[in-house]
């Protein structure tokens, strides 16, 4: 997967300490469609069996019906806390977010592409 490097310029501390994290087919109940000043589109609050609930991409979701739901692929709502000056490389992206390493480390999150600024491709 070809990975970008990135600069942060805006700080991100997430606001969830235990993100909602699940493996592909596991049951979801589907709630609110995220609606914020944002303009990130396409997330979707679920919950599933024993976790808080935590915002999912619509693209991982299989509706079956009604307010219910099945994850197509594993997924972890974890974000990386990132400051002004800190590089990061992303690898995949969905609606308004990246998923990110540190450059230095191997933490890693999701973080918003409105805080990053592109540095070029890296490997």
């Amino acid at each position: 997967m070809q990975l970008t490097e990135y600069r942060v310029v805006t700080a991100h501390t997430s606001e969830y300490p235990e993100p909602i994290q699940f493996d592909a087919g596991a049951p979801l109940t589907l709630g609110e469609v995220y609606e914020g000043p944002e303009d990130w589109q396409d997330w979707r609050f679920c919950h599933t069996p024993g976790q808080a609930g935590g915002w999912v991409p619509q693209q991982i979701i299989e509706v079956i019906a009604g307010d219910r739901g099945r994850a197509r692929e594993d997924y972890s709502a974890r974000e990386l806390d990132v400051v002004v000056g800190e590089r990061v490389l992303a690898g995949r992206q969905l609606n308004g977010w990246a998923w990110c390493r540190r450059s230095s480390g191997d933490a890693s999150g999701w973080v918003p592409l409105e805080n990053l600024q592109a540095e070029g491709a890296a490997r």
